[in-house]
């Protein structure tokens, strides 16, 4: 999810569904870097709320790639 704003922001909801503390913790972790790696292609200024699906097993280039392509997506709905 996002949200035109003044500042970019970011937010992490990982549930217990997840897995144990140490597991969920790693996936903000995860989801963290990959936000900031990608942040240089946005255009404007959002707040942005980070969900992952439920999986066996989460990479970091699997949320690199998910994020890339959210950014793009949300810089082509600006222009449009």
């Amino acid at each position: 999810m996002y949200f035109p704003s003044d500042k970019l922001s970011m937010g992490v909801a990982v549930s217990k569904k997840h897995g144990k503390a140490v597991k969920r913790n790693r996936i903000k972790r995860l989801l963290r870097a990959a936000f900031s790696q990608n942040v240089g292609v946005l255009k404007k200024n959002y707040s942005f709320i980070l969900i992952p699906k439920v999986s066996e097993e989460y990479t970091y280039k699997a949320f690199c790639e998910s994020i890339e392509k959210c950014f793009k997506k949300v810089n082509e709905w600006e222009k449009g």
